[in-house]
């Protein structure tokens, strides 16, 4: 093999170089990215996205910023309350780099300083609260981050966009004893719900008590006025009947014997008072009779002398229910069923 003449190896190292100092000399930036460049230890500019070109060997290119929106999530951290009680809090931070070069060139790591001042302003803002203003207060609490974190990273080209607590965790203790503060809440909305539904209920059924009440009262009262209507109606109808046909005396003592048998139906009827006007009636009823009979039998003694015989039998007892209406209330009388026996009357 011939040996390589050196105007070939020349050629050769000058096509090397030329390729290093083309691949050194061209930089290609991605979308959404940032490059700073120094020039002799300088800070010269910073690259955009797209193909841009340096000075190899005189211009330093440095790694990639990222200018999109980040998402850090820290570790949680102990915070001492107002009321000194030691909770862990957790924090996702929303930033984006707007300033390649202050983030490069005025705080040495961006992320840990963000990470601190965090820490370090949570503290300041949870330890204002106590426990309870704190769980109720997350709103409050993110505003305050913000504008805070904001202020301190604006100069080193962050621009803090949200900042959310994502857990507050206090002690097993506190959780126990707020676990039994929320089921005691519970157990007293429930009770007092079942009470407001008890009373609504018994308010509703009173109410309808009332009204059916009212209402059976009304249709009891409307019975009343109709019954006493229709009495009303049959007595002055039967008033009028009686007035219109003008009965004879005799009429009206043959109804009133046809209702001396009902009275006496009676279960507790040992005892009862015939009048006085009995006897008339019997007379009167009698005398009707014997008056419609033909003369035959009208002339007949003994007929005449049964109906005399009945009429004073039937007038005994009127006159011995008067005499006893007459005895003063007190006066002992003899067990039977009314007047004393009467005293044997001669036959003949």
């Amino acid at each position: 093999m011939p040996p390589l003449e050196p105007a070939l190896i020349a050629a050769l190292v000058l096509a090397v170089l030329i390729v290093l100092v083309v691949v050194r000399a061209v930089r290609i930036v991605p979308q959404a990215r940032a490059r700073n460049v120094e020039r002799l230890g300088r800070y010269q500019r910073t690259l955009a996205p797209g193909l841009n070109f340096v000075i190899p060997f005189v211009d330093r290119v440095y790694p990639a910023i990222d200018l999109r929106e980040q998402v850090v999530s820290f570790v949680p951290q102990p915070v001492i309350t107002e009321d000194n009680l030691v909770v862990e809090i957790d924090t996702v931070l929303y930033f984006q780099v707007t300033d390649p070069r202050s983030a490069a060139y005025e705080i040495a790591s961006y992320l840990q300083a963000v990470e601190h001042l965090t820490v370090t302003t949570l503290r300041n803002v949870v330890g204002s609260m106590d426990l309870e203003r704190t769980l109720t207060s997350r709103d409050s609490i993110n505003n305050q981050l913000r504008g805070v974190l904001d202020d301190a990273t604006g100069r080193w080209g962050l621009r803090v966009n949200r900042v959310e607590i994502k857990a507050i965790d206090p002690p097993q203790s506190i959780k126990d004893a707020m676990e039994k503060q929320m089921r005691a809440e519970r157990d007293k909305r429930a009770a007092i719900l079942s009470a407001e539904g008890h009373r609504q209920s018994q308010i509703l059924t009173a109410e309808g008590d009332k009204q059916g009440a009212v209402l059976r009262a009304e249709g009891s009262r409307s019975a009343a006025i109709l019954q006493a209507e229709g009495e009303a109606r049959a007595i002055d109808q039967v008033f009028s009947a009686v007035h219109r046909n003008d009965p004879d005396p005799t009429l009206l003592a043959y109804q009133y014997l046809q209702m001396l048998p009902r009275l006496a139906q009676g279960q507790g009827n040992t005892f009862w008072v015939i009048p006085s006007e009995v006897t008339t009636a019997l007379r009167d009823v009698s005398k009707a009779f014997t008056e419609h009979l033909p003369p035959t039998a009208a002339s007949v003694p003994p007929a005449d002398a049964a109906a005399s015989r009945a009429a004073e039998d039937a007038g005994e007892p009127a006159d011995a229910a008067v005499a006893d209406a007459a005895v003063p209330a007190g006066t002992p009388q003899p067990v039977g069923h009314g007047a004393p026996d009467a005293p044997p009357r001669p036959t003949g």
